[in-house]
């Protein structure tokens, strides 16, 4: 199913797939007079290249850039849509060893879903901290806020728009996912990224918004952390803390069993454990499906 264009200010455009859960992503255009920048791709080919259509209705010149806001495949898998002699595909500089090391592996948890054909492509430039891009009328700064959803996080900021494209550093009606990356160290890119005071915030998955996106992520980010602090001292592991957990406001999310895979993250750290230090997930993965009700994971790509 295609994506819907939601224009968020003048050339700027995000492009929302719906419900935003496991495996459907966001997407972002922003439009200027010398070339089209995009936010990430999509989970398989034939969502990457219904994106596709909706950059050419917007804007058929040649001219793209693609930035990836991080190296998970809900994200990079549609990146080979897009390449040719005309498109500069970014990414942060650890993002080609993630893609290299990962690969496609992420297909192998929905072997019934059609990804059709997706290659890897690697980047042809990469960011370490920052870097602007003109496109003709419209300024993009791209920057890594640090370890938070991933090590190779890159946010997208349009200052004179103020509309803000996170990534996966913040999710809208869905669950927060900080397992590969860094509880502490997303709290921290939220505390920089709402120093930028955004009007408009497009999440990496779910409805756009604003800063009341930022808040509902710090939130959450706190309680998980409360609730490890707790379970630890009681002697718990994340399972048997997310099950007692009261998840009040967080219990209509979107992929609530995220919550153990963020409680894994959590216990890691309180332990001295370095952000975006890589744990093993396979037991996390279990978990969350446990806590699921023994239902699998819902990859709706």
């Amino acid at each position: 199913m295609p994506g819907a264009v939601v224009t968020v200010a003048d050339g700027v455009h995000a492009y929302v797939q719906a419900p935003g859960g496991w495996c459907v992503n966001n997407a972002g255009m922003v439009v200027g007079t010398d070339a089209v920048l995009v936010v990430d791709t999509a989970a398989t080919e034939r969502r990457a290249l219904a994106l596709r259509d909706a950059v050419d209705a917007l804007a058929p010149g040649p001219r793209r850039i693609v930035v990836s806001t991080h190296h998970h495949g809900d994200h990079t898998f549609g990146n080979h849509v897009f390449s040719g002699p005309h498109t500069l595909l970014v990414s942060h500089e650890a993002g080609p060893a993630e893609l290299r090391r990962k690969g496609t592996a992420l297909q192998s948890m929905w072997p019934h879903v059609e990804w059709g054909h997706t290659p890897t492509v690697l980047p042809a430039l990469t960011v370490r901290e920052g870097a602007a891009v003109h496109l003709g009328g419209i300024t993009a700064e791209l920057f890594h806020p640090g370890v938070a959803h991933t090590s190779d996080d890159l946010v997208v900021w349009l200052p004179e728009q103020r509309v803000l494209f996170a990534g996966d550093l913040v999710f809208s009606g869905a669950a927060p996912f900080v397992l590969m990356g860094s509880l502490a160290g997303s709290l921290a890119a939220l505390a920089r990224l709402r120093e930028l005071d955004p009007l408009v915030v497009v999440g990496g998955h779910g409805p756009v918004g604003g800063p009341e996106l930022l808040s509902f992520t710090e939130e959450y980010l706190r309680w998980v952390a409360a609730l490890a602090g707790q379970g630890r001292a009681d002697g718990l592991g994340p399972l048997e803390t997310a099950r007692r957990a009261d998840e009040g406001p967080f219990a209509g999310l979107l992929d609530r069993e995220r919550l153990v895979g963020n409680l894994h993250r959590a216990y890691f750290e309180a332990a001295g454990g370095a952000p975006g230090a890589r744990i093993e997930s396979a037991p996390a993965m279990r978990e969350m499906v446990a806590f699921n009700g023994g239902r699998p994971l819902r990859c709706l790509a």
